[in-house]
């Protein structure tokens, strides 16, 4: 059964393998700006855009996440 109800196996399966693509790319997004910061990269726009990237990551994930979360009621 699923966690929330309101999706189904195959769904959950997908969401999960979703999230752990994301938390990849979010981990792989964090090793590049901190090696850009590292070598005292001067390019402040590319490292901007990294971090704007990894921010959506990290609200993508949440949303998932939520889905998978059973709604309580109160």
């Amino acid at each position: 059964m699923p966690i929330n109800d309101n999706i189904n196996n195959i769904e959950e399966i997908a969401i999960r393998a979703e999230i752990e693509r994301l938390r990849l790319e979010h981990h792989d997004l964090e090793a590049a700006i901190d090696a850009l910061t590292t070598i005292g990269s001067i390019d402040q726009l590319q490292i901007g855009r990294l971090k704007k990237r990894k921010l959506v990551l990290r609200d993508r994930i949440s949303i998932l996440e939520d889905q998978l979360t059973p709604d309580i009621i109160a």
